[in-house]
């Protein structure tokens, strides 16, 4: 089963490899995010993808994205939820006010804007329903150090995708929280230390170089969990790298 997809975040990481994953397996996909270069390399030799700029921290410019996407698609079955934000690298006594109200608009109301927009389009289309995937990290179930406003809102990811699997029900809609551990890409390998380097600050002060797993793999169980019936509901979904440390985290 294919369908109709939209991407935010789409430009890099995780999102660009989800992307074009959906493309490649006959997916038709709007590719969301800042940059519209990086969005057209990730479209790049793919058919079937429309590519928008966007700043899913700007009420506006959603509205755009969508509407675009409607013009171009007229349907939406999937929304991936996957625009955002590390924010500062900060305990709660060092958080900036300004540096976590960037981080809350990106990380949680993008996202929840977003799926309001999905939402509204899944359970009014012909035939109704849809699935949105968000992106949860598996910061939202347990930090790192010096991650507080990052924390915070993959938390809130966490409660949004539960409210909106809830919401959903008469509508046809389900929600999953994706929490990702350590898949490769240029984001994870400054993050958690790439071979050689110092690595990522671990709980109990040291930094280790952690094990990290081929962004590939996610994107391919991404499509299978895109390509599942609507009778199939996966509240949450956590892949990590094995033995990173997750479990026994602290």
């Amino acid at each position: 089963m294919t369908g109709v997809a939209l991407v935010t975040g789409a430009g890099s990481g995780v999102g660009r490899a989800c992307a074009r994953a959906l493309l490649d397996a006959g997916w038709r996909v709007t590719l969301a995010g800042r940059r519209l270069d990086a969005l057209e390399q990730t479209a790049a030799g793919r058919a079937g993808a429309l590519a928008i700029a966007a700043d899913v921290s700007d009420p506006a410019e959603i509205e755009r994205l969508f509407a675009a996407h409607d013009a171009r698609f007229g349907r939406l079955d999937l929304l991936f939820n996957n625009a955002g934000a590390f924010g500062p690298t900060a305990d709660i006594g060092e958080l900036d006010p300004d540096a976590w109200r960037e981080t809350f608009a990106v990380n949680v109301t993008g996202a929840v804007l977003c799926a309001g927009e999905a939402f509204r389009r899944m359970a009014a289309q012909s035939p109704a329903g849809g699935r949105i995937v968000n992106n949860g990290s598996i910061s939202a179930q347990s930090p790192r150090p010096r991650s507080a406003a990052y924390t915070t809102t993959k938390h809130a990811i966490a409660g949004l995708s539960k409210s909106i699997e809830l919401d959903g029900r008469a509508h046809g809609i389900t929600c999953t929280e994706l929490d990702l551990g350590n898949a490769r890409t240029e984001l994870i390998d400054a993050l958690v230390g790439a071979p050689g380097a110092a690595g990522a600050l671990q709980a109990d002060g040291r930094h280790v170089v952690e094990p990290t797993m081929d962004v590939a793999h996610v994107a391919r169980l991404f499509v299978q969990l895109a390509e599942l019936p609507l009778e199939v509901s996966v509240p949450q979904l956590t892949v990590t790298a094995a033995g990173m440390p997750f479990i026994g985290r602290g």
